[in-house]
């Protein structure tokens, strides 16, 4: 990522949703990482009892971001 200025645009209770979501903007072509105090992967539960695990982007892709992200999932077809 490069030197943008980094915007928070939703925090996530596991890490298994922020990363799906990171994909969800990786697939509109916007760059995203995943912020969280895990202890080293050794204590995930400090993330979920703090701040939890955040998700941000450059803060020009922050609109967009948050446009994806509040899209409803929409089911499989069969």
């Amino acid at each position: 990522m490069s030197d943008s200025t980094l915007v928070v645009v939703h925090t996530f209770g596991n890490r298994q949703e922020a990363d799906v979501a990171v994909s969800a903007l990786d697939a509109a072509g916007i760059e995203a990482i995943v912020q969280a105090d895990t202890g080293g992967e050794m204590y995930r539960a400090i993330a979920w009892a703090g701040v939890g695990f955040q998700l941000l982007v450059r803060s020009e892709d922050s609109e967009a971001a948050h446009a994806i992200l509040e899209l409803p999932a929409r089911p499989v077809s069969e």
